[in-house]
């Protein structure tokens, strides 16, 4: 791909402010894109806006609880007004809470449902809306959700985030098909992203070493990657590069996919 394939393309980003959000952020808006960060933590959400702006490139943030519908109006509102339009949605924002099966809380379970799926399909919801013919964009789009590899493989002690990840697969092919079918000029992919060393795959790792399932983190870390062919973790970059690729017109035959970015760990 061209260094610039996204150029012109108006990117909102949850969960933008750290971790694969705000790589997958940078990496949109190397590529060409403006970008709206959006994510419930203002202090580094306008931290990250912030640093892609010192590139040159139109951004914002605006502040975004993915589970509340009337913020997710906003949002798209504010994206529009301030990029000029929105054709590209990074639907990051996601919570990982571990636990055994046998101990976990029925608080945390909703949790995890309410951020990773009802987030997500509400980030749909207001994408379409505003992408489809006759919306506030309205010039079609392509959505990238994001998914796990723990959808793909039975991890213990993730058996809830699993479930949701997995729900984020079959709401982008159920949406992939309803945006191709209804004419909205939407594209709808998702990616699974291996295990990352970002606070949130570190954290997993603490958590499994404090249930007993490794000794300690170097040993929790390197289960994961004897169970990866290409031998090491993945690194933010890698999702990074892969959302790009999706939003480009190098993918503008693909839609309904689930790409693995895991260096083999699910096949």
């Amino acid at each position: 791909m061209s260094g610039k394939s996204l150029a012109g393309r108006k990117a909102l980003v949850t969960g933008g402010a750290r971790g694969i959000g705000a790589a997958i952020a940078q990496a949109l808006a190397r590529a060409g894109a403006s970008i709206m960060i959006a994510d419930i933590l203002e202090e580094a959400g306008r931290a990250s806006a912030a640093g892609i702006a010192k590139e040159d490139v139109a951004t914002g943030f605006v502040q975004l609880d993915v589970t509340d519908d009337a913020q997710w109006e906003r949002a798209v509102a504010k994206t529009v007004a301030t990029l000029g339009g929105y054709n590209i949605l990074i639907n990051n924002a996601g919570i990982e809470i571990t636990s055994l099966v046998s101990e976990i809380r029925a608080e945390d379970a909703r949790r995890m449902c309410d951020v990773n799926i009802v987030g997500t399909v509400l980030g749909m919801k207001h994408a379409f809306r505003a992408m489809r013919p006759g919306g506030a964009a309205g010039k079609g789009g392509a959505v990238v959700n994001i998914a796990s590899v723990a959808a793909t493989i039975a991890f213990p002690s993730i058996a809830v985030y699993s479930g949701t990840k997995s729900a984020v697969d079959r709401m982008t092919k159920v949406a992939a098909m309803e945006a191709g079918k209804l004419g909205y000029g939407v594209r709808v992919n998702c990616i699974y992203p291996g295990l990352i060393p970002t606070d949130m795959g570190m954290q997993l790792a603490n958590d499994i070493v404090k249930i007993g399932l490794a000794p300690d983190v170097n040993a929790a870390v390197g289960s994961v990657v004897e169970q990866t062919p290409l031998g090491k973790l993945a690194e933010v970059g890698d999702i990074a590069d892969a959302a790009v690729f999706l939003c480009s017109n190098e993918a503008r035959f693909i839609t309904g996919i689930g790409l693995p970015v895991d260096g083999g760990m699910g096949m």
